[in-house]
């Protein structure tokens, strides 16, 4: 009875102060986490911005000059940053195949493996992906050595012409392409594979009963079902697939021939730390984030209107 009482009397103040306790515990958790995206994602994209509108080279005894919207008009005017915005264009459309296509087509064809053969399997798929982008990209390169690799090898065994296709400007860019979807195949499975086995079964085994052949099942239960996921992979693609190049472009070819490599983060990366021209890579980035985060804007409307979540 007296507990009741003192509760019933507790004065207002101490119960605001026990309201606002209970409100604030949840982003006490979330504060550690909140912190770290501010210092490390928030931080440098303000200190980034700022930066476009100087022109500095990064030394700290060189003065920083205001130059205001100068260096947004003066990367557009440069035919590089022309070419370097075809490439990344190319870059993403080349990867979807390989990165989502391919990835939905294997985890399909391979459902129904069980047992120890499908944990081997998903091993070896998932392989690349386990493997650092500059081993691969220096693997890549021996195997395509025009004069001792095994595609010289290849080409000489059936009487052709050898091709070298990281310095060929008409092969150059698609080797990179191929190069960076091959590597993304075993992650885009893995997610395509896991989000199959989540379908519930009841829809699948109502629909075999019903007659449906399995090509129907797929069309018309197991691919609508897993359209979040198949929009996920997309979104990441579009908007991460150039910058997944961006190690092989480094590393094989620096851009070239004659720029026929490059995308839009090497370039930016050339601009900052290949001339110094911090004002011009800042303000390339800019625009770089200003446009992906309409295309994640699109994607996400996309998603929320055409896919299909089970209820």
């Amino acid at each position: 009875m007296n507990h009741a009482v003192l509760r019933v009397n507790q004065p207002p103040s101490t119960k605001r102060r026990k309201s606002f306790a209970a409100l604030a515990t949840p982003y006490l958790y979330l504060l550690p986490a909140l912190l770290t995206i501010a210092i490390w994602v928030y931080k440098p994209l303000l200190q980034t911005l700022e930066l476009s509108f100087f022109d500095w080279n990064l030394l700290p005894t060189s003065p920083k000059v205001f130059v205001g919207w100068q260096n947004f008009s003066r990367i557009f005017e440069l035919p590089e940053v022309h070419q370097a915005l075809w490439n990344t264009l190319i870059y993403i459309l080349g990867i979807i195949p390989m990165a989502v296509v391919l990835p939905l087509v294997v985890a399909i064809l391979t459902e129904h493996i069980q047992g120890r053969a499908r944990n081997i399997y998903r091993a070896l798929v998932f392989v690349p992906m386990m493997m650092a982008p500059v081993v691969v990209a220096i693997i890549w390169r021996w195997l395509l050595n025009p004069v001792q690799g095994i595609a010289f090898e290849v080409f000489k065994t059936i009487q052709l012409e050898p091709i070298n296709f990281l310095r060929d400007e008409r092969w150059a860019i698609w080797t990179i392409v191929f190069i960076t979807g091959w590597k993304l195949i075993g992650f885009s499975t893995l997610i395509f594979s896991a989000a199959i086995a989540n379908v519930d079964r009841s829809y699948l085994e109502a629909a075999r009963l019903d007659g449906a052949t399995e090509w129907q099942i797929t069309r018309r239960i197991t691919l609508p079902l897993i359209s979040p996921t198949v929009f996920f992979i997309t979104m990441l693609t579009v908007l991460l697939g150039s910058q997944w190049s961006f190690a092989y472009i480094n590393v094989l070819t620096q851009g070239g021939p004659r720029n026929a490599t490059t995308n839009i983060y090497h370039l930016l990366y050339e601009f900052g730390f290949g001339s110094f021209a911090i004002g011009w890579s800042s303000a390339a980035a800019i625009v770089l984030f200003t446009g992906f985060g309409v295309l994640a804007f699109v994607g996400l409307k996309l998603m929320n209107k055409y896919a299909i979540y089970e209820t």
